[in-house]
């Protein structure tokens, strides 16, 4: 390797955890920026919420590139960061450069398969008769990029466990950037509606994919060649092992979110709110979750290479140390979040658009406040969750990608509103997060246990 990274295995834990983490966290929260101006920008237009209903049927799809594309990117990032203690550059090249080519076929499957089924699938994800076009607008607009989209997720993981946290942020950044600047001119110059919207996403999307491509001819610990491309499985079946749990944990807010989608949709047409009140307003929450659990992703993204590195090689205290330092962030992150939610919920809803719907509003202010009040809980558990993959222990990750968001939270949605109707679905978030945390509770706790005994570490 060029570089060993070495200094990661001596330097004050704080220190590097700041230095990896800020822009880590940046990087995620300018990506979440792509959907959330998007948001903004058309909820205040005279698309309204029916725009922003019409951005949230398309989100779970979007959401389904993600998965794999973080799958990938984050696995290879681990397995970096595990090579790199082990001073192994034979197989990092060849993990990157296969994870490379599996994201691309990937994308081309994704886009045969949602090209070729767009409106069925957009109404089943909820889509109303009232929202059901500028859905399909969004959609083809957007989907045909997903290798663009996809590649860009995956590099800036790879970048990141590169050593390089700051390119990847201001490549994130250049993109947005573009973004926020095309929204109104598309939207409101030119009148272009939710494609404008859509056309300032992708081109935003093609200004970072330039950025971190230009990287791979430049990169610190690893070198790409002609060689690295041609799939060498053996390696990347560890990496993909390792980034497994991102592509459950994503998956599952796919399938959460459809079938958030779904229920709100049913239940909305029995109450007073109908069925795109409910779902422009999920659509908005899921954003603003985004944006708390992005902090909490950065922070144990920006300690991935830490740990990694000295998991790899076998310093067991840095390992405990790094955790417990990312989790205190990750409290803090969660709990201002929650006082904001429960004590300024109007302010944060009227951000992406107002509305003389009282309704709107009603509903809006009770989803986030009863939704979203143990969201201190599911940072932790996402904490928990990428920490466990970073050090090699795939099926506590899983575990608990699985308890909170599967497990407990699906038979929740179904069954609570049988009761408590569309508030039964409100419900169902803290009482899924107030198990997940449990679970994750027990499973460190048997980790560090164990890893305090342990004499051997992970190859």
């Amino acid at each position: 390797m060029e570089q060993t990274n070495a200094y990661l295995g001596e330097e004050k834990l704080s220190k590097l955890l700041f230095k990896f983490s800020i822009p880590c966290i940046v990087s995620l929260l300018i990506s979440a920026l792509y959907n959330i101006v998007d948001q903004i920008f058309i909820g205040n237009s005279e698309l309204g919420y029916l725009g922003n209903a019409a951005t949230g049927v398309v989100f779970p799809i979007l959401m389904v590139a993600m998965a794999f594309s973080w799958c990938i990117g984050d696995g290879s990032a681990a397995y970096l960061s595990l090579c790199q203690g082990r001073k192994d550059a034979k197989s990092a090249h060849q993990c990157v450069g296969t994870g490379i080519m599996v994201t691309l076929a990937i994308s081309l499957l994704l886009i045969l398969c949602f090209m070729t089924t767009k409106d069925p699938l957009l109404r089943f994800f909820g889509a109303s008769d009232q929202s059901i076009d500028m859905a399909i607008a969004y959609f083809t607009i957007v989907v045909p990029f997903f290798p663009i989209f996809m590649l860009i997720n995956m590099l800036s993981s790879i970048i990141r466990a590169d050593g390089s946290p700051a390119f990847s942020m201001i490549a994130m950044a250049s993109g947005a950037i573009v973004n926020i600047i095309l929204d109104p001119i598309f939207i409101f110059g030119c009148h272009f509606g939710i494609a404008g919207a859509a056309w300032a996403t992708v081109i935003g999307q093609v200004v970072s994919f330039g950025f971190l491509l230009f990287y791979l001819f430049k990169t610190k610990t690893f070198h790409l060649s002609k060689i690295s491309f041609i799939p060498n499985f053996k390696v990347f079946k560890y990496a993909l092992s390792l980034g497994i749990s991102t592509l459950i944990t994503q998956l599952s807010i796919v399938v959460i979110s459809v079938l958030c989608n779904v229920m709100l949709k049913k239940y909305g047409e029995l109450s007073i709110y109908g069925p795109d009140i409910p779902i422009s307003v999920i659509s908005i929450e899921t954003k603003v979750f985004t944006i708390i659990v992005n902090l909490v992703v950065g922070i144990v993204l920006g300690g991935q290479p830490i740990i990694g590195y000295n998991y790899g090689a076998g310093k067991k205290d840095r390992v405990k140390k790094t955790y417990l330092l990312m989790l205190f962030s990750s409290l803090i992150i969660g709990l201002v979040a929650t006082l904001l939610i429960e004590l300024f919920p109007e302010g944060i809803i009227r951000m992406f658009g107002s509305t003389k719907d009282p309704l709107y509003l009603e509903f809006a202010k009770k989803f986030f406040r009863i939704f979203l009040s143990l969201v201190t809980c599911s940072c932790i558990i996402k904490l928990t969750s990428i920490f466990f993959q970073a050090v090699g222990q795939t099926i506590k990750a899983t575990i608990i990608s699985l308890i909170r968001d599967i497990i407990c939270f699906i038979p929740l949605i179904v069954c609570l509103p049988l009761v408590l109707g569309i508030d039964g679905i409100l419900y169902a978030g803290p009482i899924a997060d107030a198990i997940g945390i449990i679970v994750t509770f027990i499973l460190t706790l048997m980790f560090f246990k164990q890893y305090k005994k342990q004499e051997e570490y992970l190859y």
